[in-house]
């Protein structure tokens, strides 16, 4: 993910309780938190969060507004100066940065040990940074290989690939019987959907983003062969040639418009697959942890997930942390399970989160074990949008893909 594509000002007022019996005019507090709205959540599911959680807090308003993926991270550091909000979500990649430059308050004091343990690993690292954490995760997610059963049935095809060569034979398979002309779609535009993506290939092909002394390792082995399958199946007329535009809702309108019998997407796609004013596929969706690759890893994943954390400017810490713990909780989890998997790991096993989706919480079974992160550098959206550049170069045919990785590692490497 990242993990097709994944914001809301929350405005909290809390109520005090009067020291005694004596008649005190209510005073309020006012918490503004930044949410993204595509992709996990919807923002009729963040709504009814809301209102659940001021129905049990009398004297709480809240005001929500979202706001695309894309712009998350500038409008979160643009609001540092004005203070403007005390609760934001973050990515996975964005915790370096947000920490190192006094964004966030370290809330490893507030964290209760007792549930750490019952969190996956994974999750947690979306939060930490240098053996602190800055926040709660609450988005646990990664990419799937989504496919049309009806299709590969239809081409004689028994079972989903179990690699990345194996996708290719099979795409060709369903190209030469007319099925489908195009039969890959993913989100390759010039943004971070394609690092999210292209994380995943490299972890199929057991790449490295970084070597052991943290300088660029992606312009050799894993990284190259990941970033040379993307360009041959664009050759090879088996991906989408729209892919290179395409963000995560593109990738699921396609998908779902039955125009690909292949997609790498995140969760949120698969509920909304099976909704008839969304899809044209219902009841045809499969799911699986994205494949590997034929001498790397057997499955593959990128680390989708996000925090909720506390900005440093923030007057009311007490009342944002009571926020972010209600909407972290494991029963809001669980109630709001059909887009986003809950964090907690009893949750899985549990009929209420499986009911309709136990294809998808079979493969996270699978998948968030093996979920590969993003750089974790504190200049990452430097270090991104140069790979971006690089891999979009390489995918346009301006660039061989070698060079264009060499290119990427060079001007990474410069960064301080």
């Amino acid at each position: 993910m990242n993990r097709v594509s994944r914001f809301f000002v929350l405005s909290l007022t809390l109520a005090l309780a009067a020291p005694s019996s004596t008649v005190y005019a209510q005073s309020s507090v006012t918490l503004n938190a930044l949410f993204m709205k595509q992709a996990a959540y919807s923002e009729a599911d963040v709504q009814a969060m809301t209102e659940a959680f001021q129905k049990a807090n009398p004297n709480v308003k809240v005001n929500l507004e979202f706001v695309p993926y894309e712009a998350l991270r500038d409008k979160t550091i643009a609001a540092q100066a004005s203070g403007g909000y005390d609760v934001v979500l973050y990515d996975v990649i964005w915790p370096a940065e947000y920490a190192e430059n006094g964004f966030l308050l370290d809330v490893s004091s507030r964290i209760n040990l007792s549930e750490k343990g019952k969190i996956f690993p994974g999750a947690w690292t979306t939060v930490q940074y240098k053996g602190k954490y800055y926040g709660l995760p609450w988005i646990l997610d990664t990419k799937y290989l989504f496919f049309n059963s009806e299709m590969l049935q239809k081409a004689g095809i028994k079972a989903p690939p179990r690699s990345f060569q194996e996708l290719m034979s099979q795409a060709e398979i369903l190209k030469s019987k007319g099925l489908v002309q195009y039969p890959i779609v993913s989100s390759w535009s010039q943004a971070e959907a394609l690092v999210a993506d292209y994380t995943t290939y490299l972890a199929a092909f057991g790449g490295k983003f970084l070597d052991a002394q943290g300088k660029p390792a992606f312009q050799s082995g894993g990284g190259l062969k990941a970033l040379e399958w993307m360009t041959d199946s664009l050759k090879k007329g088996l991906m989408n040639p729209n892919s290179k535009e395409y963000l995560e809702e593109d990738v699921r309108r396609v998908f779902s418009s039955g125009q690909a019998a292949f997609a790498l997407n995140w969760t949120y796609m698969y509920g909304l697959t099976q909704d008839p004013k969304e899809s044209k596929v219902v009841g045809k969706v499969g799911v699986v942890p994205a494949p590997g690759a034929s001498g790397g890893a057997r499955v593959s994943a990128v680390n989708g997930s996000m925090g909720l954390g506390i900005t440093q400017g923030s007057q009311h810490p007490e009342e944002a942390w009571k926020f972010i713990r209600y909407l972290t909780s494991q029963p809001v989890q669980e109630k709001y399970a059909q887009l986003s998997l809950p964090i907690w790991k009893t949750s899985y096993g549990k009929a209420s989160v499986k009911k309709g989706q136990e294809s998808v919480v079979k493969a996270a079974s699978s998948a968030i074990g093996a979920m590969t992160p993003r750089p974790v550098v504190v200049r990452y959206s430097e270090f991104s949008t140069i790979l971006q550049k690089a891999l979009q170069d390489a995918l346009l045919g301006t660039t061989p893909p070698k060079a264009a990785l060499e290119g990427a590692a060079s001007q990474i490497e410069k960064l301080k």
